[in-house]
């Protein structure tokens, strides 16, 4: 009798370590922390699981991992991966964050530039270069040569590249239009962000960053 209440004793002891375990596998998950305690208690043998729920903690690529601390979660996208420690310089870090943003807007435009054509020629809609593939676009003759296209593009991008990269060093600077002067950005914005004639829907205005997370996720992909 005496070996078989043991049984008992120990059973609810491991049964109640194994319900800790698994509360605290849901918790890394989630992103909250979780500490769950088994004790025995004074009458009866039976063990006590307390568990006490923390502050919920910043997502981590890897649940359970401690991210570094200069990854505060303040920028778009931030789950703390940085293996090699190449954003643990303030300004490095904020240059990367501008980069990433960027380049992942770079990449949609991109696939929709593959993709929306192929559908639009595939349903009959005709122009020059229509059914061409993306992989034969650069070597089609368009109405005019590659060259000239080439120096139109860099004096374009150019002239965009710079004005960006001027607002990236002192925000609001480039907030006027230079060459139509009735257009002017909104005060307050942040680079990367301008809002204006760039948010025709008023997005912005809600909640702004969930947004940001799902263009950074989408760009990533």
């Amino acid at each position: 009798r005496r070996r078989a209440h043991g049984r008992r004793r120990g059973g609810s002891g491991w049964g109640a370590t194994m319900a800790a375990g698994k509360l605290s596998a849901r918790a890394a998950v989630s992103g909250r922390r979780v500490a769950a305690v088994a004790r025995m208690g004074s009458t009866g043998g039976r063990a006590a699981l307390v568990v006490r729920a923390e502050a919920p903690g910043q997502p981590s690529w890897l649940p359970g991992a401690k991210n570094p601390a200069y990854l505060d979660g303040s920028l778009p996208g931030d789950f703390g991966w940085d293996p090699l420690g190449l954003g643990s310089d303030p300004e490095t870090l904020k240059w990367y964050g501008q980069a990433e943003l960027v380049h992942a807007r770079f990449a949609m435009l991109g696939a929709a530039g593959i993709l929306l054509p192929e559908a639009a020629a595939k349903i009959g809609i005709s122009w020059p270069g229509a059914g061409v593939s993306w992989v034969d676009a650069g070597k089609f003759e368009y109405f005019t040569d590659y060259k000239t296209l080439w120096t139109i593009q860099l004096f374009l991008m150019g002239w965009a590249e710079t004005r960006r990269y001027l607002d990236y060093k002192s925000p609001g600077s480039m907030n006027q239009d230079p060459a139509f002067t009735g257009n002017k950005l909104p005060d307050g914005n942040s680079p990367g962000y301008p809002g204006g004639i760039f948010d025709p829907f008023g997005w912005s205005k809600g909640d702004l960053k969930t947004l940001q997370l799902k263009e950074i996720k989408n760009g990533r992909l």
